[in-house]
């Protein structure tokens, strides 16, 4: 059945250029000159995509996806912009629109644009029928390791510095990319949106599963937040592998790990005798990642001259390798993440706001463990039994009551990284089948809640002396109501209620 496109300008001759060339490729069009025909001939025909122009006659692009958006929220849009108007292409996308393409139209740009936004319009028809954590992973889909230094041209480089996910690339095993365990041989089949990856059923991770499986429908860049060791790169990955990109390569690169001398050439390629070493021409990174997902991981460390390039490569959608005089086209979609607050690093002038801008079109955040405290349980199992598997045992070791207990009471600073540190030094120090409170050590590994109103430096350790102060204080201050004195310390119920008891507080005793 032929795929059928609605095509938006005021301009007959672009209609025109852009109908033949969807005619071409097999698909049927119908074309409107204002909103008004838009909205006539949306109410006759289905279509698979729209195409249209920011500026008409009686409104503008943005104002029309939000009515498409209303009217038919599944349909992609793509809009069509002036040359160099990124702005308004980021509005548009903020506002839903799959993605932009700029005048004068690149034909073969716009055909793959096309066909990825109907790719993402059939993945969710086919989520209609079958679950979308049901379906199988792509055969591109798997994960990559950390020792692929086949990307990387100088021996110095850190190899934990590029990844990438192409055809029979063996899998990621780092904890960075996974919020349930180091020891996953093997992505799930069971789920694209993290089953087996993504562990536990809380509010936030429900939460976060439904804003990868919407914001994998578009083009958009991504901005993904959140503190180290909560899985930011385990999201991109996610985030590709539910997109129309997903059979196409996703690359990953730690900006914060390569030589500043040596990021445009990795980022961009060079030619042969551009510099002292340049003994061959070299394919940089976007050129690697064409037609799938660039990752940036760690982005707030690039330098400012890099920054400027990265702006360009993005906005112009083309890259200049170093000592190349023809500018190169790419078709990339760029996924980024740090730790940092990118907002402050603008206010103090160490990024910029322009690429910041470009950057946080969609921005998902990434929740601490502490924020799904309900989980713990469940990723620690799941740890467990791939430490288990990993040792080559047949059963894996079990928590106690009061080890589960101390661990869903515990703040983890360190998020999925650390509650994996603390599990696989818990198996090697347990005796028997079984993890005692006392094998976790948790004592060795200072509690670093934030109790914003009552604390300056919330990064600070606090003494557990002064723990219990404060949360005896707070107790008092709320009557013992204890639900309103963990949310003013900046802690879940479960874990107020292990702190009174591992401190010993009596209500008697405080004087209540």
């Amino acid at each position: 059945m032929k795929h059928t496109a609605l095509i938006i300008d005021d301009e007959a001759d672009i209609r025109e250029l852009i109908a033949m060339s969807l005619d071409r490729v097999g698909m049927d069009t119908h074309t409107a000159a204002n909103l008004d025909e838009a909205k006539h001939l949306l109410a006759t025909y289905q279509f698979d995509v729209c195409l249209t122009d920011m500026r008409l006659p009686d409104g503008n692009g943005v104002e029309f996806v939000k009515y498409i958006h209303q009217v038919q929220p599944l349909l992609p849009v793509a809009v069509i912009t002036a040359h160099g108007n990124m702005d308004a292409a980021v509005e548009a996308m903020k506002n839903g629109a799959f993605d932009f393409v700029s005048k004068p139209v690149d034909i073969k740009l716009l055909r793959s644009l096309v066909s990825q936004a109907i790719d993402s319009n059939n993945r969710v028809d086919d989520s209609d029928s079958v679950h979308l954590n049901q379906k199988p992973p792509s055969p591109n889909a798997r994960l990559s390791s950390k020792d692929a230094v086949d990307l990387v041209a100088y021996d110095h480089i850190p190899d934990n510095s590029i990844t990438a996910a192409e055809p029979d690339s063996p899998v990621n095993t780092s904890s960075l990319e996974t919020l349930s365990g180091r020891h996953n041989k093997t992505p799930s089949t069971e789920n694209l949106v993290g089953e087996g990856r993504l562990i536990g059923q809380s509010e936030p991770m429900q939460a976060l599963r439904s804003m990868i499986k919407k914001v994998a429908r578009t083009n958009a860049p991504v901005w993904i937040t959140g503190e180290s060791g909560t899985g930011k790169e385990l999201i991109a990955r996610l985030v590709h592998e539910n997109s129309p990109r997903s059979q196409s390569p996703f690359i990953a690169i730690n900006c914060g790990a390569i030589p500043s001398e040596l990021m445009e050439s990795e980022m961009f390629g060079h030619r042969k005798g551009s510099f002292t070493g340049a003994h061959s021409d070299h394919e940089g990174l976007f050129k690697r990642a064409d037609g799938g997902t660039l990752f940036l991981d760690e982005v707030a460390e690039l330098p400012l001259s890099m920054q400027v390039k990265l702006l360009r490569a993005i906005q112009e959608r083309s890259i200049r390798p170093v000592g190349g005089t023809d500018e190169i086209d790419t078709n990339v979609r760029i996924l980024s993440a740090s730790h940092k607050d990118l907002a402050s690093e603008v206010t103090e002038g160490r990024f910029r706001h322009d690429l910041y801008y470009r950057l946080n079109v969609i921005c998902i955040k990434s929740p601490s463990l502490r924020d799904r405290a309900n989980d713990v349980s469940d990723i620690a199992r799941h740890i467990l039994r791939n430490i288990a598997k990993a040792d080559g045992t047949s059963q894996p070791v079990t928590l106690t009551a009061k080890a589960q207990c101390a661990l869903e009471a515990y703040a983890f600073p360190g998020n999925v990284r650390e509650l994996e540190n603390i599990l696989e030094r818990a198996v090697a120090m347990s005796e028997g089948q079984s993890i005692v409170e006392e094998d976790l050590d948790l004592a060795s590994n200072p509690s670093q809640l934030s109790y914003p109103y009552s604390r300056q430096d919330a990064d600070r350790p606090m003494s557990q002396a002064s723990e219990q102060q404060l949360i005896e204080q707070t107790l008092i201050q709320t009557r013992w109501n204890r639900k309103a004195a963990a949310q003013q310390l900046g802690m879940t119920y479960r874990q107020l209620r292990y702190r009174i008891q591992q401190y010993s507080i009596d209500e008697k005793k405080t004087g209540t």
